[in-house]
């Protein structure tokens, strides 16, 4: 009995300890003035003015109640104590309610930029709701009625029979076949999408062989010459292409005509002429140019003109090539060749001239110092047709009277004297008459005037041929005597013997 009396005791002494302290508190709140028991109670609220002992017991009320049952205490952990915190924020109504908010906003309809919304001058000012439905009302005219994305009712019902139908549409999407990748930026091999649309000339056909065919250099036009002594400009939409502007030039059947880099010349010789002339686009005055001193040559046809705008070259006889300056039509220097020269065509920065003779061999000459840098002969050429050199200075194509077109790259042509083609295009039967690359070099269209539907276009990266073109049941192409593709590859025309500037739309390239 005198050992279970000791604990008790104990205990008693703890509580009467802990009733001590318990006053000792009171009496010291209650000492405290009211100024700073309001203080508290604005700061802490009315907890510090209640008993010591409730708010104890109140803390403490579980973790008893646990003991008492056998349990042990749990910790609460900091994300539950956090969505208590958040619930007790949520449940709180907002901390005041502004009576302007519920009013109806008007609105100035006399805006400028409101100014089409209004149907009436009693409209000029509208609430808020009635401008949304007139919003929502003008968008649904622009569309043609409420887009599929915006319609909530039919994005419900399709979302339930797409939970319903299941794996029943995987199945259905692996049983069709159709583009369900986005477009590359490269171009792909195989097929080209194009699209024919009508001629570029169409509002006026030449009458007879269409020499020329050749695109603006910063404007959506193309530029048309042909045998029957006419020059003529059309704008290119693509559907209707109408006529711009054309000039005749009597009794001057024209060989070739070309743009100035500026686009605000054009320049165009004859068949069996000396003199060439050059039209003024801006001042709408035609200039003949009948000698160039220094220079004799008793026919000027086949020119290139250099793409920084600064020269014109022009391709003589016997070997001759003549350097003129663009601005003043006076010849700065002449270079020659051991034979004939066929075609000479300029790299893009207008740095180097590649020469092809007639013998088959490739003249590289220096421009500033009209100096010849190399010379290589092109693989299995009888005879040199035509040349042409990439926009990115990486590739050169020979065309030759085989119809072989060698294609190299320009770093293996400045080295060796026998370099080998990195592909040899033997499509055309007749000889290769035109080549011409795409403003990207992704394109090489090759093509011959010595048989109908002779042209091909050949996909650079795999040196593969596109082989949906040309679209052999509807003969339209017929002798191919010029080539040439927009700026940004949008569009590819061909000059035909019959008078046309047929016109393709390239899918691919979203520009002009």
């Amino acid at each position: 009995m005198v050992k279970r009396a000791r604990p008790r005791a104990k205990e008693m002494e703890a509580a009467a300890a802990e009733a001590s302290r318990r006053a000792r508190h009171l009496r010291a709140i209650s000492d405290a003035t009211a100024a700073e028991r309001e203080l508290e109670e604005l700061v802490f609220g009315d907890s510090l003015v209640a008993e010591e002992g409730e708010l104890l017991q109140r803390l403490a009320g579980p973790q008893v109640s646990a003991a008492r049952s056998g349990a042990l205490p749990c910790r609460s952990s900091d994300s539950e104590s956090e969505n208590e915190a958040k619930g007790g924020l949520s449940s709180k109504g907002p901390a005041w309610v502004d009576e302007d908010d519920e009013a109806e906003e008007r609105i100035d309809m006399t805006h400028r930029y409101r100014r089409e919304l209004m149907k009436s001058d009693a409209e000029k000012i509208l609430t808020k709701k009635k401008l949304k439905a007139r919003l929502e009302e003008q968008f649904q005219r622009a569309m043609g009625g409420v887009p599929a994305w915006a319609d909530r009712e039919n994005r419900k019902k399709y979302k339930q029979a797409a939970s319903d139908s299941g794996s029943d549409e995987d199945d259905d999407l692996l049983c069709r076949t159709g583009n369900f990748v986005s477009s590359s930026e490269s171009l792909p091999r195989g097929i080209l999408e194009m699209k024919s649309c009508l001629p570029a000339n169409q509002e006026r056909l030449a009458d007879g062989k269409l020499s020329t065919v050749q695109f603006h250099p910063s404007a959506q036009v193309v530029l048309t010459a042909g045998r029957d002594r006419s020059v003529s400009l059309f704008q290119v939409d693509g559907i209707r292409n109408p006529k711009i502007q054309s000039i005749y030039l009597e009794s001057f059947p024209i060989y070739k005509a070309r743009f100035s880099a500026d686009g605000e010349q054009v320049i165009a010789t004859g068949t069996h002429h000396k003199v060439f002339y050059v039209y003024d686009m801006m001042g709408g005055s035609i200039i003949p140019v009948h000698q160039v001193r220094g220079m004799e040559e008793k026919f000027v046809k086949n020119f290139e003109v250099s793409p920084d705008g600064s020269f014109m070259l022009l391709t003589g006889t016997s070997g001759y090539l003549h350097l003129l300056s663009m601005k003043t039509k006076e010849l700065i220097s002449t270079m020659k060749v051991n034979g004939r020269t066929t075609a000479c065509a300029f790299t893009s920065d207008s740095s180097k001239i590649y020469s092809y003779s007639k013998e088959g061999e490739v003249f590289i000459w220096d421009v500033r110092s009209r100096k010849c840098l190399h010379k290589f002969e092109d693989e299995g050429s009888l005879e040199g047709k035509c040349i042409a050199v990439s926009k990115n200075n990486q590739y050169v194509a020979c065309g030759s009277v085989s119809g072989v077109v060698n294609l190299y790259t320009t770093d293996v042509c400045l080295k060796e004297n026998h370099p080998k083609p990195v592909k040899a295009i033997m499509n055309l039967v007749t000889s290769a008459t035109s080549v011409t690359f795409n403003p990207t070099t992704e394109i090489l269209a090759v093509a011959s005037n010595e048989a109908d539907e002779a042209v091909k276009l050949i996909h650079i990266p795999s040196y593969t041929v596109f082989s949906n073109f040309p679209v052999f049941r509807r003969k339209q192409i017929y002798l191919t005597q010029s080539m040439d593709f927009s700026p940004r590859s949008g569009f590819f025309s061909i000059a035909n013997n019959k008078g046309k500037a047929l016109l393709y739309r390239l899918k691919h390239y979203s520009d002009f």
